[in-house]
């Protein structure tokens, strides 16, 4: 059996935060504001992954209102995702994602998100795409202001 989820995020960008995609911090002049580091991909992807199953969202399993999440490296949460689909005997296929925010260039990053982001979901690195564009100077996204992320998973179960 296979299910596939979909999962989306944005994050305000703001002076004085670190920007973390997919794992890997960033050299910016702004970053993702946010209870947990705000690592926008990971969130879309622990979205996607708990749509697939069926188990609600990212706010329903790490609600900002706890304080243990304050500052969490999204790593944990995604970590955390696979393990309560581990417990419904769902494993990850592969999964799709799409960073969408205007600076800095994402691609020379994306080697090392994957690297990072493939062990967190038991799956070999190609089992992992990342994409990059930006809004074409469109909207919040386009004024620098924000960064979004959606992504899209496959699980399955007795592979």
């Amino acid at each position: 059996m296979i299910r596939v989820g979909f999962g989306f995020d944005v994050h305000q960008l703001v002076e004085g935060r670190e920007l973390w995609l997919g794992g890997v911090l960033i050299p910016h002049s702004t970053g993702a504001l946010g209870h947990s580091d705000a690592d926008v991909l990971l969130h879309a992807l622990c979205d996607a992954l708990l749509g697939a199953a069926a188990l609600g969202d990212i706010g329903q399993h790490f609600p900002d209102t706890d304080s243990r999440w304050k500052g969490a490296d999204s790593k944990r949460l995604l970590e955390g995702v696979v393990q309560l689909l581990a417990q419904k005997d769902w494993t990850v296929g592969n999964v799709d994602c799409t960073l969408i925010l205007e600076r800095p260039k994402i691609m020379p990053y994306v080697p090392a998100m994957r690297q990072a982001i493939a062990p967190l979901l038991k799956v070999d690195v190609d089992a992992v795409s990342i994409k990059a564009t930006t809004s074409e100077k469109l909207g919040y996204i386009g004024r620098e202001e924000g960064v979004a992320a959606h992504a899209v998973a496959l699980i399955q179960r007795g592979a």
